[in-house]
């Protein structure tokens, strides 16, 4: 009766279900569970609930509405992008033909374990770019990576874990000046899961990529639903068969609820954007002022990231002296939820793949005990709650002063 109130700080593994959201797709799963490739009345219902969400999701980012493929997932939606590509191309291979990719240190692993996959296969050559001392790719280092046999680049728009934001924009120019007037490739992916909420998406074309990848989860919509954008002309071959859904890329029954509820975020979230990075970005840079402004002991709280070109809602901040686990569960204890690193790393015994390619640029190495925590602000969060956490993490490194 009396439970307290949790704070939670972990947006960018997921975000709650937009109330407006669970009540679509409650009546959509108890009125329209038929097959939508049937063609009695009730699949001709479901197939016109999936094609109307098809043409609001293509209106969102400015697409045409046979641009948008339904997958399961972000992790699908890239699979398919870059395995896709490179299937395509499988008939050249026979002729001593090696594609190229490009891609960076620190993207998310649902392109980085596709690539050293391929990698490890001999099917493809993959270049990795690094980053600057603010997590940032140089354009120009795409270019100079550009070479014959490149098939695609894949950059993501937002890290997930630091939150830089990549000049996506500038990347797309490199490449459309190494195209002009020779070839279709290489192509450009994005991942966007973590971009949707804040940057800007409402035009593909002008942000000049040929594909891009998002999800429900992270713009307030359901678990279990994802999209790939795929530029008309742009070839890709299935990664499985099976029934022939969307287009022939991706086989499955659809599932109508979470597709419609996806639909429904989306417009949600880019009515509210501006208002909502502008919240988010007072709160981010108070709690950051704040953090840094932490004196306990010989303890030393670091930014990672750049200050300035980041999302609105990140926060990711090291911690000499004390282990990420430890911060984690000691804030747990306390109501307060924040995450280590990647939700898709969490709970791994390997340091930050993302953090270690940060102190290489800056000259340095990752320390054993230096713990990290990623913050993530969501529609929820209050100056209040912020100023419990800073607190709660203040008395948390006093607590432990005394063994270091």
């Amino acid at each position: 009766m009396f439970k307290k109130r949790r704070i939670y700080l972990d947006n960018a593994s997921a975000t709650p279900i937009d109330k407006r959201v669970l009540e679509i797709m409650a009546s959509y799963n108890q009125d329209f569970f038929a097959n939508a490739t049937s063609i009695h009345s009730s699949g001709v219902k479901t197939r016109e609930i999936i094609e109307k969400s098809r043409e609001k999701i293509a209106k969102e980012i400015n697409a045409h509405s046979d641009e948008i493929i339904f997958t399961g997932s972000s992790t699908e939606s890239i699979a398919l992008a870059l395995l896709g590509v490179i299937l395509n191309q499988k008939p050249k291979t026979k002729n001593q033909f090696i594609p190229h990719i490009i891609t960076s240190l620190i993207e998310h692993p649902a392109v980085l374990e596709n690539c050293k996959m391929l990698e490890e296969r001999g099917e493809v050559e993959v270049t990795y770019i690094k980053v600057n001392e603010n997590g940032l790719v140089n354009p120009k280092d795409v270019k100079e990576a550009i070479k014959g046999n490149t098939v695609l680049v894949s950059i993501m728009y937002a890290n997930n874990e630091i939150g830089t934001v990549q000049p996506i924009g500038e990347i797309a120019k490199e490449i459309r000046h190494y195209k002009k007037g020779k070839s279709n490739f290489p192509l450009f992916h994005t991942d966007a899961t973590q971009a949707m909420n804040y940057l800007e998406t409402s035009n593909v074309e002008k942000l000049g990529v040929d594909m891009m990848s998002f999800n429900g989860s992270k713009i307030y919509g359901p678990k279990g639903i994802g999209v790939l954008y795929k530029k008309r002309g742009v070839e890709l071959t299935p990664i499985y068969s099976g029934g022939e859904q969307e287009f022939g890329l991706r086989s499955g029954t659809e599932n109508v609820a979470p597709i419609a509820g996806l639909a429904l975020a989306l417009e949600i979230t880019n009515k509210i954007k501006i208002k909502e990075v502008e919240r988010l970005t007072k709160l981010r840079d108070y709690a950051i002022e704040k953090l840094l402004n932490i004196k306990v002991g010989d303890y030393k709280i670091i930014l990672n990231g750049s200050k300035e070109v980041r999302l609105p809602n990140n926060i990711n901040i090291s911690i000499s002296l004390i282990t990420s686990e430890l911060l984690v569960i000691e804030l747990d204890a306390k109501g307060i939820e924040v995450s280590s690193r990647s939700a898709c790393k969490e709970g791994g015994e390997d340091e930050s793949y993302v953090l270690k390619a940060l102190r290489i640029a800056q000259g340095e190495k990752l320390n054993e005990e230096e713990g990290s925590l990623r913050i993530t602000l969501g529609r929820q969060t209050t100056k209040r709650d912020l100023d419990k956490f800073v607190n709660v993490l203040a008395n948390i490194l006093e607590k432990y002063k005394k063994w270091k």
